[in-house]
């Protein structure tokens, strides 16, 4: 069997699943993932095993630190990985909520409800916790959902898809509700993008070649973010104290995920009371800093940025650092090498965050905290399934409201259109 037949067998019967899963209650739901919780907690040892195969195979290909660090499983990843399909089945079932309803001069009562998008077709790099994430999330909102991990993680994604599915099928829900795609073939991603009668959209989440690579040969609607190039920017009416944590915690607490601080902007007002100390322990963290020249002044050991640097989601210890004359210099710097992504401010006056929130274009906006607070279950959506900048048909962090549409409900008592 050619491997396009064997794709176009998964999506038609994910197309299948889909439509059994309009009509299945929350409770089915719930029963499936806190079955695949319990499945994670019970084959621990089988998955690591099948995740040490992946890190060994990329280590041997030079993979860098902050990759194998989105690679690796362990005891405690399992353990917030089923955690999270606890919460998932906690949280209310969007599928039915009625958004609306009114009545019109002819007496049609119109109305909104929620409705699963249908067959998502989901595509990433590296991170096989994302396999659950995406997975559950999909099945809280009535979609099915074919998978398509990177091959860095192909052993690790086949063990959870087996996982997934076997709870599936224990809940007595279609198993092809969850599919793998159990091939590392580029051509596999190819043939799933041209899948439009079957597959109603696709997610992906990854680097910057992949979400282009998907956007230029899909025929199907793409929610996506190309990188996250996230900006703090330290007013000159900011606690110095304040932005000085804020902007650590936003570049090293986690720096290879794509809410990470990209570029720090300082306003020149502060910028000698301020860069001292913050480049300092930047530097002791092990931060590679590329400044502009006035940041070079207060650190003679960074390295002066290229033009390259201010577009760069780095994914690394590195920051590009710029000094700027004020907030409209910071606004335009944002606005002409931002993502749409995360953008933070951090200023202890009023109206300079209220601008700063009305004129920046990105998923989500912050006043005195961390860019790293762009995540699904931090903003109280639960888990997420990626972050799409695209703004349509959702901006920001997508949970389980994001995967899903509405359409229109008409009761009527016979009227007819005049």
């Amino acid at each position: 069997m050619s491997l396009e037949t064997r794709i176009k067998a998964m999506t038609q019967a994910a197309k299948e699943a889909a439509r059994e899963l309009r009509r299945v209650s929350r409770d089915q739901k719930d029963k499936a993932l806190r079955l695949m919780a319990q499945g994670l907690m019970k084959r621990e040892q089988e998955i690591l095993r099948e995740n040490e195969k992946d890190l060994a195979q990329a280590k041997e290909q030079g993979m860098s630190s902050a990759l194998l660090d989105r690679l690796t499983l362990d005891a405690k990843t399992l353990r917030s990985m089923a955690e999270a399909l606890e919460e998932v089945a906690a949280l209310p079932d969007p599928v039915g909520e009625m958004t609306g309803m009114w009545k019109r001069p002819n007496g049609l009562a119109v109305g909104r409800v929620r409705i699963p998008l249908g067959v998502i077709g989901f595509i990433y790099e590296s991170r096989p916790n994302v396999t659950v994430d995406a997975a559950s999330l999909c099945l809280k909102a009535g979609n099915a959902v074919i998978l398509k991990g990177g091959s860095e993680a192909i052993h690790s994604n086949l063990i959870l898809g087996e996982i997934l599915k076997q709870s599936l099928q224990e809940a007595e829900l279609p198993g092809a509700s969850i599919q793998v795609i159990p091939t590392t073939e580029r051509e596999a991603t190819r043939i799933l993008l041209q899948q439009e009668e079957d597959v109603d959209v696709i997610i992906p989440r990854g680097g910057e070649g992949l979400i282009r690579f998907v956007t230029d040969h899909s025929r199907i609607p793409v929610l996506r973010h190309y990188k996250g190039v996230c900006h703090v920017y330290v007013d000159e009416f900011a606690d110095l104290a304040m932005a000085e944590d804020i902007c650590f915690n936003a570049k090293v607490q986690r720096p290879g995920v794509c809410n990470a601080m990209e570029t720090m902007l300082v306003h020149e007002g502060i910028a000698g009371a301020f860069l001292p100390a913050m480049l300092k322990r930047f530097r002791d963290a092990g931060v590679e800093i590329r400044g502009c020249p006035k940041t070079l002044e207060y650190m003679a050991v960074a390295k002066p940025a290229e033009p390259s640097d201010w577009p760069a989601e780095f994914l690394d210890l590195i920051l590009a650092v710029k000094v700027v004359k004020g907030l409209e210099e910071a606004l335009d710097h944002i606005e002409t090498y931002g993502s749409n992504h995360t953008e933070a401010i951090v200023t202890t006056r009023y109206d300079r965050a209220r601008r700063f929130l009305e004129e920046v274009n990105a998923s989500v906006v912050l006043v005195n905290a961390s860019t790293r607070f762009n995540d699904g279950n931090q903003l109280g959506l639960g888990a997420e399934i990626g972050i799409n900048t695209s703004k349509l048909h959702a901006f920001g962090p997508m949970g389980l409201a994001e995967l899903t549409t509405q359409k229109f409900i008409v009761y009527g008592n016979g009227q007819i259109r005049t």
